[in-house]
């Protein structure tokens, strides 16, 4: 028999931003833009006052004038995202990441270091909230399914296990709507059956649920509702690209801020590459414009590379191909994708690059930033005013060639 432990972090995104933020510890606190923007999580705090993440942020401020806003920071959220699944790790190898703050782990092999399965979720809970100063709630049972419905029982911070023979104990007496997998439209059709609870569910032959929900959705539901689920944990695969995007505090059609935001996305993404030892050749552009409709543009570079300017001018020509005038723009973004480890990657290198070029100095920037903050060292276009920068041009137009950019 499996024995399934799913692990879910509480209010991830801003148990992460609070780390920075101490002191707002206990008031209700967003992480997202303000007065533009959404929610892109909210703690326990700001739900009492019915906030949810992907609600607009001036909704989330109507209901609760008080409420704390903090700027996302990616590179925090991928850091400690990175440090659970390694703790997940000493654990199992057999992890399956479900997103950024939730993940699987199959305990086949592992119950032998662990006087139990208990011992292993109370271990791993442990081990978060020391290695990160965040929570997490964790639920054990013998499917995916079970598992992920008693993580979400043990919410905020605990542990609930569902051993075999109290699947039914557990499920059933929970209302249709509290199944996952089941969204509004589904739990109303249950609802016009005359299906309230899981148990009412797990009483339906399949035949009567056929015509409203067909056999293969019919069946599928009344296996779930006794805990039955075949699907295994299949472990993560590497990364497939790097990216980072940015919402413009107000649209705009100023080609001076979209290039200036493309440069300090190429960065990020560039930084975010080098600290996870990647190069990448597919640069891939996204503009997302005021009436919320979404351009892709991709073009492959002739080697691999983590280098902010490469980055940059690949996506700067796709911009430049657009041929956009005056078009008022939401959102900008920039992801890597062909990527290979460093120590495997070949570069080839023109005959008049000097010994050390771009790569080796953002890596000492990314030293001077690790040790004495972000703004240790900027690219001074990214840090001057907005004026300054008009008047000196568009970042990176003065000459194409990356090779005359070559630190001395």
């Amino acid at each position: 028999m499996a024995v399934i432990l799913h692990v879910d972090m509480d209010a991830f995104f801003a148990s992460v931003s609070l780390r920075r933020r101490p002191e707002l510890r206990g008031t209700p606190v967003v992480v997202g833009g303000y007065p533009r923007g959404v929610v892109l999580s909210a703690n326990y705090e700001a739900r009492a006052y019915g906030i949810r993440s992907g609600m607009p942020s001036g909704r989330a401020k109507r209901l609760c004038p008080g409420l704390n806003f903090i700027d996302p920071t990616y590179d925090d959220f991928s850091s400690v995202a990175k440090g659970i699944v390694a703790v997940f790790q000493t654990v199992t190898p057999i992890v399956e990441a479900a997103s950024i703050d939730e993940a699987y782990l199959d305990l086949a092999g592992a119950r032998h270091r662990f006087s139990s399965p208990y011992a292993i979720g109370e271990y791993v809970r442990a081990m978060v909230c020391d290695e990160q100063q965040i929570t997490c709630s964790v639920g054990i049972g013998p499917s995916k399914f079970v598992a992920k419905m008693a993580s979400r029982a043990a919410k905020p911070d605990g542990l609930i296990e569902v051993p075999p023979p109290r699947v039914a104990d557990f499920l059933h007496p929970m209302p249709v709507d509290a199944m996952f997998g089941v969204g509004p439209p589904t739990a109303e059709k249950l609802h016009r059956l005359g299906i309230r609870t899981i148990a009412d569910l797990a009483r339906t032959p399949p035949g009567a649920l056929r015509q409203t929900f067909g056999p293969h959705l019919s069946h599928q539901l009344v296996e779930l509702a006794w805990g039955r689920d075949r699907t295994r944990v299949v472990p993560a695969v590497p990364e497939r690209g790097v990216g980072s995007q940015e919402t413009f505090g107000s649209d705009t059609d100023d080609p001076t801020v979209v290039r200036r935001e493309l440069l300090r996305m190429a960065a990020k993404t560039a930084r975010r590459m080098r600290r996870a030892g990647y190069l990448g050749r597919t640069v891939t552009m996204s503009i997302r414009f005021a009436d919320f409709r979404t351009l892709t543009r991709s073009s492959t570079l002739p080697t691999p590379t983590d280098v902010t300017d490469e980055i940059y001018g690949a996506a700067l020509a796709l911009l430049d191909r657009l041929g956009l005038d005056q078009a008022r723009i939401r959102r900008v973004g920039i992801k890597v994708g062909g990527l290979v480890p460093a120590e495997r990657a070949e570069r080839q290198p023109f005959l008049d690059d000097p010994e050390f070029g771009w790569r080796e100095a953002e890596r000492a920037v990314d030293a001077a930033v690790g040790r004495f903050g972000p703004k240790a060292v900027q690219r001074a276009v990214l840090a001057a005013p907005r004026n300054w920068v008009a008047a000196m041009g568009a970042p990176g137009q003065s000459d194409p060639d990356r090779r005359a950019h070559q630190p001395k």
